[in-house]
């Protein structure tokens, strides 16, 4: 099925398809109702976390063979109707990697992540918590540095979000990722820790 959608709202809107074709590869921005949402740049805490998360994922994606992950700048469109985003990070699954197109991911990621900045707020806690969840991805991870909460939320069997359990100690878990374990505190550090941390902990050095 093709994820491209008509232009909706505003008269003059673009379709999914022609953002794609028109908005500059080193731009930052979403699909919204037809419309081009520019993104502010990131600060450089949450460009640390970004980067410090993106390559966690990814390095224990590669070590166990589990699938692809992607970072902003590259889209999600998670159904029709919805609209395409730059998650800060998200998972694909190896049975899922058929949904990845030259700039986009054509359905949801296995798991996506958001690290709230103060001009994101209501987008990331309200909006994209509700696309997310429409659009099935599995499991949706926010992380807020000013309130230093992060929480993992998964879809139930009647396709709601559910905020995952944090365990004593608290640990970000993940279910997509079998055997992910995150200490939440390595993202409160400045700088975050090297990944050779992490690496320790799950016994894979």
């Amino acid at each position: 099925m093709s994820m491209t959608a008509p232009a909706v709202g505003l008269p003059g809107g673009i379709s999914y398809e022609e953002f794609l074709a028109t908005v500059d590869e080193g731009t930052h921005a979403e699909w919204v109702d037809g419309e081009v949402v520019r993104m502010s740049p990131a600060s450089d805490r949450h460009h640390d976390i970004k980067i410090f998360l993106a390559t966690l994922f990814r390095t224990f994606a590669d070590l166990n063979g589990l699938g692809v992950v992607r970072d902003a700048g590259f889209q999600m469109k998670t159904g029709p109707e919805l609209p395409g985003r730059e998650p800060d990070v998200f998972f694909i699954a190896r049975e899922n990697v058929g949904r990845l197109r030259k700039t986009f991911l054509e359905g949801p990621a296995d798991l996506a992540l958001e690290i709230v900045s103060p001009e994101s707020v209501e987008r990331d806690r309200r909006l994209k918590f509700q696309e997310y969840q429409k659009g099935g991805v599995r499991e949706y991870w926010l992380i807020d540095p000013s309130r230093r909460e992060a929480t993992v939320y998964r879809l139930n069997r009647t396709g709601v979000y559910e905020p995952a359990p944090a365990g004593d100690p608290p640990r970000l878990r993940s279910e997509v990722m079998r055997g992910l374990s995150i200490d939440p505190e390595w993202l409160w550090s400045e700088p975050t820790p090297s990944v050779a941390v992490a690496l320790r902990e799950w016994g894979l050095v």
